[in-house]
């Protein structure tokens, strides 16, 4: 039974094309996408790691339930294996299939639903794969005395010569931080709020203009 008019006009092949710079051409994908039947279609010249690709989105947010996205490579599409199954999976839930001319990936088909399973199991063993490296790495630095998290500055030589200085009132923080050649902020890293507060130099006391101190004098003499 043919379609009826509603029908064709809710089912619709939404095309994207991508390419990185300006000096690139987008005709070669813009003529896959036509040949498709895609009605309409979005583009952007943006590298494929950038976040922020308004053809994407603008395409994204034009297909309605029933359409199909369609781009020439996957690599058009998703800045990374991750990215890519996330996003489908968000098309998925609204009811929009993708599909990818190069690779030959329908996810309104059956065998291309399979595929898209096994790039999701894919990426969750590069995942877990991934995670084993890291705790396996840091297990081994351990083994070998080390410590992770940020680096000591100074050492505890330093450390002893720094609260040393800092307990002679003669000494100013900028003094003992030029000697040492630390920063303010690991000088009050290392000495804490009260040890700090306590090497400060003591306020100085405020201005006096000569005629007030002169007539404080005067006063004071009467």
């Amino acid at each position: 039974m043919p379609a009826t008019s509603s029908e064709t006009l809710r089912t619709m092949l939404i095309g994207y094309a991508r390419v990185s710079t300006s000096d690139q051409n987008l005709d070669m994908q813009m003529d896959a996408l036509k040949q498709a039947g895609c009605r309409r279609t979005f583009t952007d010249v943006a590298s494929g790691t950038k976040a922020e690709r308004p053809g994407v989105s603008a395409a994204v947010a034009y297909a309605r339930e029933g359409d199909t996205l369609v781009v020439w490579k996957l690599d058009r599409f998703g800045r990374s294996l991750g990215h890519l199954i996330e996003a489908v999976r968000q098309l998925q839930a609204r009811g929009v299939g993708f599909r990818s001319l190069h690779e030959n990936i329908d996810t309104t088909t059956s065998a291309g639903k399979l595929i898209f399973h096994v790039f999701g199991a894919l990426a969750e063993f590069e995942r877990d794969l991934t995670r084993e490296r890291t705790m396996a790495g840091l297990a081994s630095a351990r083994a070998r005395g080390r410590r992770g998290g940020r680096r000591r500055v100074l050492d505890d030589k330093q450390v002893g010569l720094l609260r040393r200085l800092s307990r002679d009132p003669a000494n100013a923080p900028g003094f003992i931080c030029e000697t040492l050649g630390i920063s303010r902020a690991t000088f009050y890293r290392y000495l804490g709020p009260r040890s700090a507060a306590a090497s400060a130099p003591p306020p100085r006391p405020p201005f006096t203009p000569p005629a007030v101190a002169r007539k404080r004098r005067t006063t004071s003499r009467a």
